[in-house]
């Protein structure tokens, strides 16, 4: 479990939306922080394999990829 203490104004608008949909807070907290979560990873992931390809990792051509698939024309 995490406890998260936010601004007021943040509040406010999560009490609003939770009372207009019938949802609660924590369920769009949740949906927030998978949502953000997924770009993160995303973010952070594609960081990583640039650093690797800057650092000199083996990389493929389209070409190399087709051929080894056996995707050729």
């Amino acid at each position: 479990m995490i406890a998260i203490r936010m601004p007021a104004d943040i509040e406010a608008r999560l009490e609003l939306l939770a009372k207009r949909t019938g949802r609660t807070k924590t369920f769009y907290v949740r949906e927030a922080v998978l949502e953000h979560l997924d770009d993160l990873e995303d973010l952070y992931l594609a960081e990583e394999e640039y650093r690797a390809i800057k650092a000199g990792a083996r990389t493929y051509s389209l070409d190399e990829i087709r051929t080894e698939l056996g995707l050729e024309d």
